[in-house]
């Protein structure tokens, strides 16, 4: 699902400054995001989405924006996180399940102090000792984590250091930013910006990726911090502030809708409710999520009316998103290229608007990429996996922008 969101008080865009938001989801959410920024990059003339000006990334989506803004392309990402075959590097989301032993282990040590405090008080006050104030003083033996989050960073700094780009926030050509809440505050913090642009990019992006109950806090300095998406959903409004007059951004968060199925009675209906807490969980913050991005998008329209804003989502009732099981490389694959062909046919639907937008920021359509039905993510990444090195991938870009320059002189 695309929309639109254009601006209240239009004015004439001479140099545009274009940024890219991306949300959080997971290893699903990266793979969606993937999968739709790869059609956004084809079918947009004038625009390469490693080569934007502003990068903001939450939780999986700083993954993402990370590489972008590192000048890796989106289809060497696609072939990364789908494993194909002309891949630079091997993503293997099974690291991303390895249990927190230093945790576990860590937690495990304060029980025995647990117990002797708690036997010491009920020796000293027996009428105030209860089973409510042993199973408080229990739960400081709790892990803060299941899954160890340590892969995050090492997956990130390996493909930093193999394709010889940078884990340095101040290295970059491009501003980049990834936001993490302070677990002890509260407060959302940009990494990247003033004051918090000397942490490497890559311990930035595990930090922000910590799921509270999934993956233990990540300790920076003397602070720890947990997943960006605790305060907003994509934190547009840091490129908005940056001077961005179209901001690009990506939500593959949207609460489940069975609804949407029951018409067509070939589609069995899936209730939530068969899939556990695991399931409830999953709906109850993506509810929370959409809702918060709702308010937020009518609040840019008052503080930043001359910016245009396009939305990728998926559509409420797509199972392929909710249900995919990202540990299959089947699976991966498929929910990539369906994001991917979804995404198309969506600008293409909407072609018309998008066009009266793209055109104020010196773009346009590419209507005769879009219009070909058969046309899948693989094809995309065999058409441009000659360019895997730095200058094989100079060479295409400068083709494909003289490409686009001839066209426009043409028409």
């Amino acid at each position: 699902m695309l929309t639109l969101h254009r601006a209240s008080n239009p004015y004439p865009v001479h140099q545009p400054k274009v940024g890219l938001a991306l949300a959080g989801g997971g290893p699903v959410g990266a793979i969606f995001e993937l999968g739709a920024l790869r059609a956004l990059d084809e079918a947009i003339d004038g625009l390469r989405m490693h080569e934007l000006d502003v990068y903001v990334g939450v939780s999986a989506g700083g993954v993402i924006a990370a590489s972008l803004a590192n000048g890796i392309s989106t289809g060497e990402m696609c072939r990364i996180f789908m494993g194909h075959e002309h891949a630079q590097h091997a993503f293997e989301p099974e690291k991303l399940l390895q249990p927190a032993y230093g945790e576990y282990f860590q937690r495990a040590r304060s029980v025995p102090k647990i117990l002797t405090d708690s036997l010491l008080n009920l020796i000293r006050d027996p009428a105030h000792a209860s089973v409510s104030r042993f199973m408080g003083a229990l739960g400081a033996a709790v892990p803060s984590g299941i899954f160890d989050n340590e892969a995050v960073h090492e997956f990130l700094l390996s493909v930093f250091e193999s394709s010889k780009t940078t884990n340095d926030f101040r290295e970059l050509k491009r501003s980049l930013y990834v936001v993490a809440v302070d677990l002890d505050s509260g407060a959302a913090v940009r990494f990247g910006g003033k004051g918090f642009d000397d942490i490497p990019i890559s311990r930035a992006v595990q930090a922000s990726a910590a799921l509270p109950g999934m993956y233990p806090p990540v300790k920076i300095g003397d602070r720890y911090f947990v997943d960006g998406a605790l305060r907003r959903t994509m934190h547009a409004s840091i490129a908005l502030d940056e001077g961005a007059d179209l901001v690009l951004g990506i939500n593959p968060l949207v609460p489940y809708d069975s609804s949407s199925n029951e018409t067509d009675l070939t589609i069995p209906v899936r209730k939530l409710i068969q899939g556990g807490l695991p399931m409830i969980l999953s709906q109850t913050f993506r509810a929370m999520i959409q809702s918060r991005m709702n308010v937020a998008l009518e609040k840019y329209t008052r503080t930043h009316p001359g910016a245009d804003i396009m939305l990728v989502q998926p559509h409420r009732g797509d199972e392929a998103i909710f249900f995919t099981n990202i540990f299959s490389f089947a699976s991966r694959q498929a929910l990539c290229d369906h994001a991917y062909r979804r995404t198309r046919a969506n600008l293409l639907q909407n072609a018309q608007q998008i066009e009266s937008c793209l055109n104020r920021h010196g773009m346009s359509l590419n209507l005769a990429r879009l219009e070909d039905p058969d046309r899948s993510l693989l094809e995309s990444l065999n058409d441009s996996w000659f360019a895997s090195t730095q200058t094989a991938r100079s060479l295409s870009q400068t083709l494909d922008d003289l490409e686009w320059a001839l066209s426009r002189r043409a028409g």
